[in-house]
């Protein structure tokens, strides 16, 4: 939704600006200079990018469309998956986790969050993963530490390439722009000795390249570019918080005080309160289902 209002205000403040000073609407409309401009754009995009990064700005834009998923509510359910997981492995030891974390998609204690396991699955592999070394590993928690701080750092950079792809053809757009508006003035010149009128629409397309390349990249491809940066970001943070719970829970801390660590990793505007957790983990509660578990 906010992407949408935001194209809305762009598109309405430039064009209505241009129209309530008495310009030519249709004036605007140059398609060949989108093609020159765009086309060129794309293609430098294609050149400067691997195939698995250009599928990524790809499958990226719809993510620009959809509500944020990382908010109060995915927090609230990732440490209360973490607080259950420990409170059953405090009473149980480590290994009564064991079938929980090889098969997550069957436990009754992720099942209780099917939001959290489809929109936030890699954090939940990263959550399970590093279960799993507790679980069957003798891994401290300095060398686990180490390991996801890597992990995280691999993930970040992987997450924010279509962002950094998307911001480098931004950078070029103005460039491209200029490129038409020389290739339209060319044309001009060429045109000096025909009809005044026909020469003036020439370089009135000609200066339209210049405003078209300047407007895609700081009106659209630049700011779609910050929007996939901060929707990797927001996934870097998810993970911050389950690795700070999860060195906390290795170096002794009770699961309720674990989590508390985790909180803390929390953005403020998506921080749950201290009271809040608590009355959450009360409500989903640590009971078996008398099928078993």
């Amino acid at each position: 939704m906010t992407l949408i209002i935001g194209l809305l205000i762009v598109i309405s403040s430039v064009i209505g600006g241009y129209l309530l000073s008495h310009g030519y609407l249709l004036a605007l409309w140059q398609p060949y200079e989108l093609l020159v401009i765009l086309g060129a754009a794309t293609g430098a995009l294609i050149i400067s990018n691997p195939p698995h990064v250009l599928k990524a700005v790809k499958s990226g834009f719809p993510q620009l469309l959809k509500k944020s998923g990382h908010d109060r509510q995915a927090y609230l359910e990732i440490l209360s998956v973490m607080y259950e997981l420990f409170m059953r492995s405090r009473r149980g030891g480590m290994l009564t986790l064991e079938s929980h974390v090889e098969n997550p998609d069957e436990s009754y204690i992720f099942q209780q969050y099917p939001k959290l396991m489809s929109d936030h699955h890699y954090a939940v592999t990263f959550l399970t993963d590093y279960l799993r070394l507790m679980v069957g590993g003798n891994m401290n928690s300095f060398e686990l530490d180490n390991l996801m701080d890597i992990e995280i750092a691999t993930h970040e950079h992987e997450t924010e390439q279509p962002a950094n792809a998307l911001s480098t053809m931004s950078d070029g757009l103005p460039g491209f722009g200029v490129v038409a508006a020389v290739m339209g003035i060319v044309i001009t010149m060429g045109s000096l000795d025909g009809p005044v009128d026909e020469t003036g629409a020439h370089l009135a397309a000609a200066l339209v390249g210049t405003f078209l390349g300047i407007l895609l990249a700081y009106g659209f491809v630049g700011p779609f570019a910050s929007a996939l940066r901060h929707i990797a970001e927001d996934e870097t943070i998810m993970l911050n918080c389950v690795k700070t719970t999860l060195v906390a829970t290795l170096n002794g801390y009770a699961p309720v005080v674990a989590a508390e660590f985790g909180r803390k990793a929390v953005p403020s505007h998506l921080r749950p309160s201290f009271s809040e957790l608590e009355e959450h983990f009360n409500d989903v509660g640590t009971t078996e289902p008398s099928s078993g578990g």
